[in-house]
């Protein structure tokens, strides 16, 4: 009998325990949660978002003529219209619709800036779209040049009939699932480097 209570006694100090580890788990959960909540960017005042904004884009690394892009020189180059373009959060949920806007092909930049390619084989690149804070959005050579991506990757420095409000030119991808992490503000540099 002494034993079978034991043995009950070890198994509900056992469940307790159980219950207190979730808890536990729960709670560190609950922290990551808000720690997660509290690196969130701020939305910035126009005169905080002025300074980040840039004239010209860097166009360098990898490429025969690094160039200095402004939008007067985007506006001299071969420009696109893009109608009813919304900007989708990573969740999918619409951040911003924009009704129509210009710009120019990413592709079409990179061709003028001409990647330092040995041979028509060599593709092993990757092209890194930088703002002012630093954000970056990636491509590969082969979504630009051998993917319908390349037809969909723009630079833009006219949003609804009036230059950009978030930096003189942004960078977007329209075929993203979710155009939001590809949605550059604050563009300041288009780099090109060759995969190591």
């Amino acid at each position: 009998m002494k034993t079978k209570n034991y043995i009950l006694v070890l198994l509900i100090a056992f469940s307790c325990s159980m219950c207190n580890s979730s808890k536990k788990e729960e709670k560190n959960s609950t922290e990551k949660t808000s720690e997660t909540k509290e690196h969130e960017h701020a939305t910035l005042s126009s005169e905080d978002s002025l300074k980040l904004a840039n004239h010209t884009i860097e166009v360098k690394g990898d490429v025969e003529f690094p160039l200095q892009l402004t939008v007067d020189s985007l506006k001299k180059m071969k420009v696109a219209t893009i109608n009813n373009f919304k900007i989708l959060g990573k969740n999918g949920e619409v951040k911003r619709e924009v009704k129509t806007c210009k710009g120019v092909l990413l592709r079409d930049i990179l061709e003028k800036a001409k990647i330092k390619q040995e041979d028509h084989k060599d593709r092993n690149f990757y092209i890194v779209e930088r703002a002012s804070d630093n954000y970056r959005a990636t491509y590969s050579w082969a979504e630009l040049f051998n993917n319908p991506t390349g037809d969909n990757a723009y630079i833009l420095f006219e949003e609804n009939g009036k230059p950009i409000k978030n930096g003189e030119m942004i960078a977007i991808c329209k075929n993203d699932v979710r155009t939001g992490p590809r949605h550059v503000y604050w563009l300041k540099s288009i780099e090109v480097y060759k995969v190591k």
